[in-house]
């Protein structure tokens, strides 16, 4: 699509989507203007990360793009952040899939979505983003997971060859701070002290939780793809950076994926190829919308495996 004839896009700061048991979610959304008459494929972001100033910057460079191009970018804070209502107890439980299972269906009904939902995120969203996956709700298509793991206890912060990770407390002590902070009264009205203090009164300390599971269990077994590779149907672009600590999920999901599946490595630490460092980035928004097409057929049969080592030697 040329400059030309991108779409015109409307942008909603917060619109509701109400859980099964009443939790309000709250979601940013960019979409064409015209989607009540011709309706768009969802992509989903559902993330822990305030939609409103933690992740705001770079939603801005990422989700109009997509909007302006077809799609339905909906932005979503987990319950119990952000301007959600609700509690958060861990990373990755299965109330935060079964709510992002049912925002998918949500979404799917929706007059201004054609029916079908893909999904998208870096790390904690590119996490959820597989387990979700792993769970196949009939809308979603395809997925794109950035700097992620297949494995919750081998291959992320907490333990290494079975050593606890000092990033273990370090990143436990950072969630804490995110998620305790207040929800915009902008955006939730009066209730936002209610819901704050309910939030701080339920917070969990994140790292003592993880301490008592120092063995891989069934706790870090929950939400590791590479328990069951072949739960997933949808179509993943997989993508990762040398500079990251995520650097093994690229291969292992191309390895042991049956569906269409594509992997992407370049040079980059944890962030978005399209603005990482360092140099050279890449056009990951076209690559990302490439991949997206998907959602419009049934039965995918590609499938991919690239790196872009040679492109980046070369620069």
């Amino acid at each position: 699509m040329s400059i030309d004839n991108l779409l015109p896009i409307t942008e909603l700061p917060d619109m509701p989507i109400i859980m099964a048991d009443g939790c309000r979610l709250s979601a940013r959304v960019w979409m064409p203007a015209d989607a009540e008459i011709n309706p768009v494929p969802a992509i989903l972001e559902f993330l822990p990360y305030r939609k409103r100033d933690g992740t705001t910057a770079r939603d801005c460079l990422t989700h109009p793009y997509f909007a302006k191009r077809g799609y339905a970018c909906i932005r979503v804070d987990m319950r119990g952040n952000g301007d959600s209502q609700g509690i958060m107890e861990d990373e990755y439980t299965q109330q935060e899939l079964d709510d992002a299972v049912h925002t998918i269906a949500w979404l799917a009904s929706q007059p201004w979505c054609s029916g079908t939902v893909g999904m998208m995120g870096i790390s904690w969203g590119g996490f959820n983003s597989l387990q979700v996956a792993a769970l196949n709700p009939p809308p979603l298509k395809a997925v794109i997971t950035l700097c992620s793991t297949v494995d919750r206890y081998a291959d992320d912060i907490h333990y290494k060859g079975g050593c606890l990770l000092n990033e273990n407390f370090g990143w436990g002590s950072t969630m804490w701070s995110y998620s305790s902070r207040a929800p915009d009264p902008a955006l939730v009205g009066d209730a936002w002290r209610e819901m704050w203090l309910d939030r701080l009164k339920a917070e969990p300390f994140l790292p003592i939780r993880w301490l008592t599971h120092q063995n891989r269990d069934s706790y870090w077994q929950h939400g590791s793809i590479c328990e069951n590779y072949n739960a997933i149907t949808a179509a993943v672009l997989a993508v990762g950076g040398w500079g990251d600590a995520y650097k093994n999920a690229v291969p292992a999901l191309v390895e042991n994926i049956s569906s269409p599946v594509r992997g992407l490595t370049g040079p980059w630490v944890h962030k978005y190829p399209h603005f990482a460092v360092p140099e050279p980035r890449i056009g990951f928004l076209q690559e990302a919308l490439r991949w997206l097409s998907l959602i419009h057929i049934s039965e995918p049969t590609r499938r991919y495996a690239i790196s872009y080592a040679v492109f980046c030697l070369k620069k």
